[in-house]
């Protein structure tokens, strides 16, 4: 590093690190330097993509996931939300015996009915499980 003067202070005691080499000339592409990293003769030939993903989807299985049942909705102003009390009744945006949208992590999957289950507590039936494109059109 000619031509730079020595710095004094605690920076000059610190090493200096190794110049970079230069690139060799090439006519041809940017890529002419770069080599295949080797490979040995022991390592596994790569598994098919399913099998690898069926591999990985088992991390996620146990990752707890919000599920939902929607009742229906509705938009009301902050000064109606404000004044609700006690006996205060909701208009929603669906009828009595419609389906309940069943949603998870806020994303529409399924619709179903509403069950008893073991004369104690409420459960959902699935009655349709609902593809990608609708969950879109339904604000999913």
């Amino acid at each position: 590093m000619a031509g730079i003067p020595p710095v004094d202070g605690p920076s000059a005691d610190l090493p200096m690190p190794p110049a970079a080499p230069e690139p060799a000339a090439s006519a041809g592409s940017p890529f002419a330097n770069l080599e295949p990293a080797p490979s040995t003769a022991s390592e596994a030939p790569p598994e098919p993509a399913p099998a690898r993903a069926a591999g990985r989807l088992d991390l996620v299985f146990d990752v707890p996931v919000c599920l939902s049942v929607e009742l229906g909705r509705t938009d009301i102003p902050i000064r109606d939300v404000v004044n609700l009390g006690r006996g205060s009744i909701i208009e929603l945006d669906r009828g009595p015996g419609a389906p309940l949208d069943v949603r998870v992590n806020g994303v529409l999957i399924g619709r179903g009915e509403v069950v008893l289950v073991n004369a104690e507590r409420l459960g959902l039936r699935f009655v349709e499980i609902v593809n990608q494109a609708e969950s879109q059109k339904r604000g999913g």
